[in-house]
């Protein structure tokens, strides 16, 4: 045992349970020689044996293999796989160890840390100290500017742009209808075809769902446009002709289901599963904007706020394949109050 688990009670107990089993097992051993020359004492000494095979057996059933479902548990929380499943554990160490952690959930405040999620969303304000007013005023005044000089163009990319910015930082904290999500992304196109013109295009699709019913689902506000921001700027911006980006709605019984597609470039399968294991994981990094990336809020934020806010089981997940296009799976449940 090394100088660091001397440290360990823990380690201490294994080492200590260790050394008696070895040592039952010699003396079983040393006395069945014994008791094989002497041809005594049989009875009594299989009868032992198997009650010390029994132990073995049950510390097995009853020790180990709780203690490695345990241990499996603590594992993925430092891993940063789970967050919640550290408060469920069937077989704590110990009532102190339980204890402890059932403290630090009551300590933990779980709107605190979603809180620096949502500083996220408000970064274009807040970096730079905006008072949203003075943005919507300002973009107002461009457009009516623009409106008297004949600038049709100018005075509707205004105007969308300002609707964005309102949207966007707004009362961050709110779920909002899947509608009002839509919306925003109508409007988000609308701003980049001032850009790339007929090279893209944008189609929302509900399949066998009803549109009315769907549409009224809830979810965190500003979930979608990172999403289709970072499809563009990264998968079609770069691709030769015209890009296709498709949103499909589909709901379950309990969850609703957004893919956002596209044909642009993809992901080599490489920075794909990077991808995938930093959205399997909950982390609070990286919520200050990186000023060398491209596409607005990241998604690996937005994953952290859907699952603080409603669980692990949600989030999302990426399918790519180079030259061909992506696939982005937001799973989030079925909220309609």
């Amino acid at each position: 045992m090394n100088r660091k688990k001397k440290e360990y009670i823990f380690y201490r107990v294994i080492f200590i349970f260790a050394l008696m089993v070895l040592l039952t097992f010699m003396l079983l051993m040393f006395l069945g020689i014994i008791i094989i020359r002497e041809q005594r004492y049989i009875v009594g000494f299989t009868l032992f044996t198997a009650g010390f095979l029994l132990i073995l057996y049950g510390s097995y059933h009853w020790v180990y293999k709780p203690y490695k479902e345990t241990k499996k548990t603590f594992d993925l929380f430092f891993e940063g796989l789970i967050l919640q499943g550290i408060f469920d554990v069937r077989y704590p160490f110990d009532p102190y160890t339980q204890r402890a952690i059932l403290r630090f959930r009551d300590m933990l405040d779980t709107k605190e840390l979603i809180s620096i999620s949502k500083k996220q969303a408000e970064y274009l304000a807040l970096q730079n100290q905006i008072n949203p007013h003075f943005l919507y005023n300002t973009l107002e005044g461009i457009r009516s500017e623009a409106l008297c000089a004949g600038m049709d163009d100018v005075a509707e990319m205004t105007e969308a742009l300002a609707t964005f910015f309102r949207y966007t930082i707004s009362n961050v904290d709110n779920l909002v209808t899947l509608e009002d999500e839509l919306a925003n992304i109508q409007n988000y196109y609308r701003i980049q075809q001032y850009r790339f013109g007929d090279r893209l295009n944008v189609s929302i699709e509900y399949g066998n769902e009803d549109e009315m019913e769907v549409l009224m689902c809830k979810l965190p506000k500003l979930t979608l446009q990172p999403i289709v921001e970072n499809s563009i700027y990264h998968g079609i911006e770069r691709k030769i002709g015209k890009g296709n980006l498709r949103i499909k709605i589909q709901t379950t019984t309990d969850r609703l289901i957004i893919t956002i597609s596209d044909d642009g470039l993809g992901i080599s399968s490489e920075q794909l599963s990077d991808l995938n294991r930093r959205l399997r994981e909950i982390s609070l990094d990286g919520v200050a904007p990186a000023p060398d990336k491209k596409g607005g809020i990241a998604i690996v934020n937005v994953n952290n706020r859907i699952k603080l806010l409603f669980g692990e089981e949600y989030g999302i997940y990426m399918y790519s394949t180079e030259n061909v296009g992506t696939d982005v799976t937001v799973t989030l449940p079925k909220v309609k109050e």
